[in-house]
């Protein structure tokens, strides 16, 4: 059966690897970060309002997420959405969030091309995934000719997508770590140290992933060069 392919293994465990390290790695840095007091003192709702009048990002709204790792920067609605853990506290970890988020937003209003080319794709990534998977399970049991070839088509915009997405976040942080020194955040090692300990952790995360859906998609091909 399709699902219980050795071949399957070889290629998943070592991005579920990745992936686990990824994650492994943001927690520690989160944990150690999310204890330590920012230079300022200030909260991430603090901090964001102060990037915001410094940089120039009129028009970005602040508001309340629910959950933990839930921040994100919505551009329909140029809202940076703010878990409770990041906007009212005052850590190291926080800030970095919040710089990172807002870098989105810097990104969104300087209409910057890879986040723009991004954005093409997200209407099709709503159903993609699914549609790939769909395609290239009938093709494989039923042995429907173009079935396999066309769900790895639809699957090729899941990797595009999480390629693309590797470089805006690699970006957001660069900005975000920028508008911290640009605004006089940056006041002590802790500060600077600790801000790309955790945005770099956090880029790890995008990396597993582009991996891993690169590495699903060589997958496909070879179940499609096994059936030839």
């Amino acid at each position: 059966m399709f699902y219980f392919d050795p071949n399957y293994f070889i290629v998943i465990i070592p991005a579920l690897l990745l992936s686990v390290i990824a994650q492994m790695m943001v927690s520690s840095a989160f944990n150690k970060w999310g204890r330590v007091r920012n230079g300022m003192g200030l909260t991430g709702v603090d901090v964001a309002n102060r990037i915001i009048r410094n940089a120039g990002l009129a028009g970005v709204q602040l508001e309340g997420v629910p959950g933990q790792h839930t921040d994100h920067y919505d551009p329909q609605s140029h809202t940076v959405r703010l878990s409770q853990d990041v906007a009212a506290k005052p850590s190291v970890a926080a800030m970095a969030v919040v710089a990172h988020e807002l870098g989105h937003a810097q990104q969104h209003q300087e209409h910057s091309v890879l986040i723009q080319m991004r954005g093409f794709l997200v209407p099709a990534m709503r159903f993609s995934p699914m549609v790939s998977y769909g395609l290239i399970m009938i093709g494989f049991l039923f042995r429907v000719a173009g079935f396999i070839e066309l769900g790895i088509l639809f699957y090729g915009v899941v990797v595009a997508f999480m390629v693309l997405t590797l470089p805006v976040e690699i970006d957001a942080s660069r900005r975000g770590l920028k508008l911290l020194a640009d605004t006089g955040l940056m006041v002590g090692d802790d500060d600077r140290g600790g801000s790309r300990s955790v945005l770099t952790a956090a880029a790890l995360t995008y990396v597993a992933a582009a991996v891993t859906a690169l590495l699903q998609m060589l997958y496909y091909i070879s179940i499609l060069n096994r059936r030839r």
